[in-house]
């Protein structure tokens, strides 16, 4: 009897790579045990052939396929665009036409997440970090019209609509920012930004939405490179009180936690790439985000020393879509998602 051959375990770490093809580097850098990810960015795009060819290299890779991301919300942040990828709206348009006619709205969101979900799958990428759970202040530069609506009832119902759509195409969705990013000015990109609410008044507005979708219907979030010092000093991804505490023990979460990218400025005040890392891991994340810094991608993966807990193994294997996706010509004759373009048009005008 032959004896099985070792497969190797999705790793804590998500990276990104340069263009629209790998390196010998990169390939070599994918297939490094404490890797378990990649997130694509626009400059990985020239058209759905070289996507699709990538994503397919990219998951032959590794015996259990690597996943792969995109932060492919609509409105100003869709990764894709051209050679037949649907525009589709921000979600500030879902929230407002939510005021007018809420059965429209979640008709709207479903068909958007579907058709969000449904393109991306033909092309080969496995989840979108999407939805954006923040509550609209109207203060934040970063989040703006990327948020559904000011109020949280109306931002789990929208998000549950998008979920569902997701879902229908094979796709699990990722609430972002926990535990909200939108009562703060500051663009965590750029900045610290801190926010200084008590926690029972964040609970009870920006993380509402968490705890009413719950791990079952949000298989996965992110926590913002934000400080709310009456809580913790440290970022929430950061801190052990946010993520282990609130998150999973009060909130009763048992879904994937991602950490936002380890090189936004709002992430320096851990220390170094590695600090970072340890940090947000040690806090319980089960994966971390290294963007646009493939120097500081590699120095992590040298000197990280992290094994990852079988809990995350499995939250991050659950993530990973069920079923083959039909391609992208088979997808344009599916009436299904024929149906949802409609919709999307029809109700949003767009």
């Amino acid at each position: 009897m032959s004896t099985p051959s070792f497969v190797l375990p999705p790793g804590p770490v998500m990276v990104d790579v340069a263009g629209p093809s790998l390196t010998d580097h990169e390939r070599e850098r994918l297939r490094h045990p404490l890797v378990g990810g990649v997130i694509l960015f626009s400059r990985n795009f020239t058209d759905r052939a070289a996507l699709t060819a990538l994503c397919a290299e990219i998951h032959a890779l590794r015996e259990e396929p690597l996943l792969i991301a995109v932060d492919h919300e609509g409105g100003r942040v869709q990764r894709f665009r051209a050679d037949g990828f649907t525009a589709l709206p921000c979600m500030r348009d879902l929230g407002s036409l939510w005021d007018a006619n809420q059965q429209a709205a979640m008709r709207a969101a479903t068909a958007v997440g579907y058709v969000l979900a449904a393109e991306l799958r033909a092309c080969g990428v496995d989840l979108s970090f999407t939805p954006v759970l923040d509550l609209d202040y109207g203060v934040s530069k970063v989040i703006g019209d990327r948020a559904f609506h000011r109020d949280p009832a109306v931002v789990a119902m929208l998000a549950r609509g998008l979920i569902q759509g997701l879902g229908g195409a094979g796709m699990a969705a990722c609430g972002k920012h926990f535990p909200g990013h939108g009562a703060v000015e500051a663009d965590s990109h750029h900045e610290i930004p801190v926010d200084e609410r008590s926690l029972d008044r964040i609970l009870e507005e920006d993380a509402a939405p968490y705890a009413w979708l719950g791990d079952l219907v949000l298989p996965s979030v992110m926590p913002a490179h934000v400080i709310y010092p009456q809580v913790d000093s440290a970022p929430a991804g950061f801190s052990a009180v946010w993520v282990q505490q609130i998150l999973r023990q009060r909130l009763g979460y048992d879904g994937v936690v991602f950490s936002d990218d380890l090189t936004m400025e709002g992430a320096t005040v851990a220390g170094d790439i590695l600090a970072r890392a340890n940090a947000a891991l040690q806090a319980g994340c089960d994966m971390v985000l290294v963007c646009n810094r493939p120097d500081l991608a590699d120095d992590l993966l040298a000197r990280l020393d992290f094994q990852l807990p079988s809990d995350s193994v499995n939250r991050l294997r659950r993530l990973r879509p069920k079923a083959a996706a039909p391609d992208w010509d088979t997808l344009q004759r599916d009436a299904r998602y024929q149906h949802a373009r409609r919709i999307r048009s029809e109700i949003l005008s767009v």
